[in-house]
């Protein structure tokens, strides 16, 4: 007779071993995934952190502090107005897809706000003006929903609080390589500081009289304010506000009273609101002209000096300076 003994399958020692094997294996690859989540959290090609940003300003920004360890896109390109800005299907994929979002804040892209509330419930979605304290804010005389001036970028020393938010949030989102934004960002926050005494010293050569900037829309308060030139506009902060008969009359007039020979057209707004005015005024015997073209809500094309915010900036002070002075 033959006696069959039935042990349990588990109790074998070579079967034992493999499961615990395959139990080891799939712990340590959950623990090694969860690691590296925490210590970064990248979709981008090769690995980069992919930063969508909305304004050019912005996007050069994320590509002087984040280098090569960032893939860096911004929305809006050379002669779009982010006041009237309405994001399209690509826009939004870019936004879903991204790490991290950059926004100017302050109402500037007026009709994307309620985009940048639904996204920052699921990530980093963050105003560039996060840092500013209300007494650098310069007051919107027209009310609404935008209480503050939201063209922070003319004054340079407003641009490094923003610098350093980009700075901030990366070396956060991406610990890994946070030391390289950090160091970025320092040498960056250097020229910054290069601009900002750039721009005093060219304004004061313009004769203290002369002082008087006209442009098609009110974006250049900070800059005036900071740099001592007095600054108005045909159309309000906000380019979606209109403009009419009676705003160009006290424009002309303006200009007539003051004897002011130059005014300037801006690249993201349409030149006949300012030639208007340039016509009114040869119509009671004062002869105006166009000092040249400013970046105001946009820099210039990508691939150019003025496709950077330095060089943007210096273009709009060389050419106020050449017109006024």
């Amino acid at each position: 007779m033959i006696v069959v003994i039935k042990r349990p399958i588990a109790s074998y020692p070579a079967f034992k071993r493999f499961i615990f094997t395959i139990l080891f294996l799939s712990l340590s690859v959950t623990l090694f995934a969860g690691c590296a989540a925490d210590q970064q959290d990248v979709s981008g090609p090769e690995g980069k952190l992919k930063v969508t940003a909305t304004t050019g300003m912005i996007a050069d920004i994320v590509k002087e502090v984040g280098g090569e360890n960032v893939a860096a896109e911004g929305l809006m390109g050379a002669g779009i107005d982010p006041h009237l800005y309405k994001a399209s299907q690509g826009d939004i994929k870019k936004l879903d897809d991204a790490d991290v979002i950059f926004y100017n804040g302050l109402h500037l892209e007026g009709k994307m706000a309620e985009m940048f509330e639904k996204l920052e419930r699921t990530k980093p979605t963050v105003a560039v003006s996060a840092n500013l304290k209300e007494e650098q804010l310069r007051a919107n005389p027209q009310g609404g929903s935008g209480s503050h001036d939201p063209h922070i970028w003319f004054n340079v020393k407003l641009w490094m609080s923003a610098t350093e938010v980009v700075r901030d949030t990366l070396a956060e989102k991406d610990p890994a390589n946070a030391d390289g934004y950090k160091e970025r960002a320092a040498a960056y926050l250097k020229e910054l500081d290069k601009l900002d005494l750039y721009v005093s010293e060219q304004i004061k050569l313009i004769p203290e009289q002369s002082r008087i900037l006209v442009t098609a829309h009110d974006a250049f308060g900070y800059f005036g304010d900071e740099y001592g030139l007095q600054v108005t506009g045909l159309q309000g902060m906000n380019t979606m506000s209109e403009y009419g008969s009676k705003d160009v009359s006290k424009l002309r007039d303006f200009l007539v009273d003051n004897q002011i020979k130059a005014v300037f057209i801006e690249s993201s707004v349409p030149r006949k609101s300012i030639e208007s005015v340039i016509e009114g005024a040869k119509q009671l015997g004062h002869e105006v002209t166009i000092g040249g073209e400013l970046f105001s809500d946009a820099m210039g094309d990508e691939g150019t000096v003025e496709g950077t915010y330095i060089g943007m900036v210096k273009h709009n002070v060389d050419t106020i300076v050449n017109a006024l002075k």
